[in-house]
């Protein structure tokens, strides 16, 4: 089973927190956000997380590589400015 993360976006809400850094990468404890994310996935079954990439996301692949929890991480680049939330799961389908 599949499913998608999104990553790709600037977290402005976040503020000062987010000038350097992805929102999906902030720690919580001895984690990132998408770690916790991608840990709760592969518990459910999620074998392929499909994470989509744009504001720093060659950070974001950087500290997650290919593979988390025992499952395999499909990421889908989107370049500048990041998709909004429908067009990015359109532009993932193929994987």
């Amino acid at each position: 089973m599949k499913a998608m993360t999104l990553a790709a976006g600037r977290g402005e809400r976040m503020g000062a927190l987010t000038a350097d850094v992805a929102k999906p990468l902030l720690s919580l404890g001895a984690t990132t956000l998408i770690e916790r994310h991608l840990e709760r996935l592969a518990a459910a079954g999620i074998v392929e997380p499909v994470i989509n990439l744009s504001y720093r996301g060659a950070r974001i692949r950087e500290r997650l590589g290919r593979e988390q929890h025992g499952v395999r991480l499909l990421y889908s680049e989107e370049g500048e400015p990041p998709l909004e939330t429908a067009r990015a799961m359109v532009h993932a389908l193929p994987l």
